[in-house]
């Protein structure tokens, strides 16, 4: 099989192998990072607790603030990114709101791209609003858009590629065009990881991720994290973490070290068998359209060093697609991805979550669109499945 090409730079695998599988000896010569669950941290003497209090040391109070199972892993999320420091939330919808909501304030504005992440689409649309913040949706992949949106904004909502329909953003030239009007910038980098994608070289501010995706890659765990410098994470945390109190279990800190420590073998797999399935489709005479960067032409490609296992395609009328997706075997029925487990998502009976916020259809998703998260199993028995299903769905 021919595969699209790609800038595949093997040196980011090499050194997040090498970063997540070694390890200093923890205490008692522990391979593995102990769990410290425990909810406060006590003191020696008076000293201690009030150079700690005043800022002068730095050592964990209480675990809604720091605990050494979870500062391992924000070191770990910030070394693969590049960056200087990390903050671990109990989901990425906290994660995100704690971020956006630590820089930007009542009449205030967010420019987001079209067909960000559904959950951060209808924080937008329903909190917001009621915090007089405003957000502007572009297409990312449109510079002009993105520059004539940016003056006047307070923080630039980046996703590449984006939910759904996977597009990309040319991350260095979007970055550039904030930074002249003095906006921050964010972006969801959930999709690539840092195993395929470092935003923060590219110029921008805060990277986030649903740690519960990839990152933890077992579907055991939900989680969040945000990366960017020592200042930036320092504001997030004296104006929102604590307070908003999303704070990373110890225990789910520790699962996902776990995870994380096969990362650079895990996306590999996925990105070849999603690449698989995807050809095969793309080449399928009941399919319309592929929507994935690996067929993408657009300048943002060039900072993926690798694609995911996710991806999407619309189908043609004659699919009737209720009945594809009861006819996939392994492919199972349900939201989330990065695990192990193949799953898939049609499009229109997501939109059952927004009534009365119908993002897809404004932002010109067709009905007609599946998405597949291409999970470990078996290549083979995974298209053997899509072969059979789409023959039980034909109308």
């Amino acid at each position: 099989m021919n595969q699209p090409p790609f800038g595949f730079d093997r040196n980011y695998i090499h050194e997040a192998a090498t970063l997540l599988a070694h390890d200093d000896p923890f205490p008692g010569g522990a391979v593995v990072p102990p769990i410290y669950q425990t909810s406060l941290f006590t003191f020696a003497n008076y000293a201690e607790m009030a150079d700690t209090f005043a800022g002068r040391r730095r050592q964990p109070i209480y675990s809604r603030g720091d605990n050494p199972t979870v500062m391992e892993f924000e070191a770990r999320v910030a070394a693969l990114e590049g960056a200087e420091a990390a903050r671990g939330f109990s989901s990425g919808m906290a994660a995100i709101s704690s971020t956006v909501l630590a820089f930007v304030g009542s009449g205030e504005r967010v420019v987001a791209v079209r067909n960000c992440y559904g959950d951060a689409y209808r924080l937008f649309e329903r909190l917001f609003p009621r915090l007089g913040i405003k957000v502007d949706y572009v297409d990312g992949s449109d510079p002009d858009a993105v520059a004539a949106a940016l003056p006047g904004a307070k923080l630039l909502y980046l996703e590449s590629p984006t939910s759904m329909m996977f597009e990309l953003q040319d991350i260095g030239h979007l970055t550039r065009l904030a930074k002249e009007q003095g906006v921050i910038t964010t972006l969801d980098n959930s999709w690539a990881t840092p195993i395929f994608q470092k935003p923060i070289l590219h110029g921008v501010d805060l990277v986030l991720h649903s740690a519960s995706k990839y990152l933890g890659g077992h579907s055991d765990t939900v989680a969040g994290v945000v990366a960017g410098s020592a200042a930036h994470i320092r504001h997030i945390n004296e104006q929102t973490y604590s307070s908003l109190g999303g704070k990373l279990s110890p225990f789910e800190a520790w699962l996902l070290l776990r995870g994380m420590r096969t990362l650079p073998l895990r996306l590999p797999h996925h990105m070849k068998s999603g690449l698989t399935i995807a050809e095969r489709l793309k080449a399928h005479q009941q399919v319309e359209r592929i929507n994935h960067p690996a067929w993408s032409n657009h300048p943002g490609k060039a900072t993926l060093g690798g694609y995911a296992g996710l991806f999407s395609f619309e189908v043609t009328e004659d699919v009737d697609i209720p009945a594809f997706v009861d006819a996939l075997k392994y492919f199972r029925i349900g939201v989330s991805w990065g695990g192990h487990e193949s799953l898939v998502v049609p499009a229109k009976a997501s939109l059952e979550q927004t009534p009365g916020l119908n993002s897809m259809a404004r932002f010109g998703v067709s009905p007609r669109t599946i998405r597949f998260n291409v999970g470990l199993e078996n290549v083979e028995d995974l298209w053997a499945d899509v072969e059979q299903a789409f023959e039980k769905a034909k109308r």
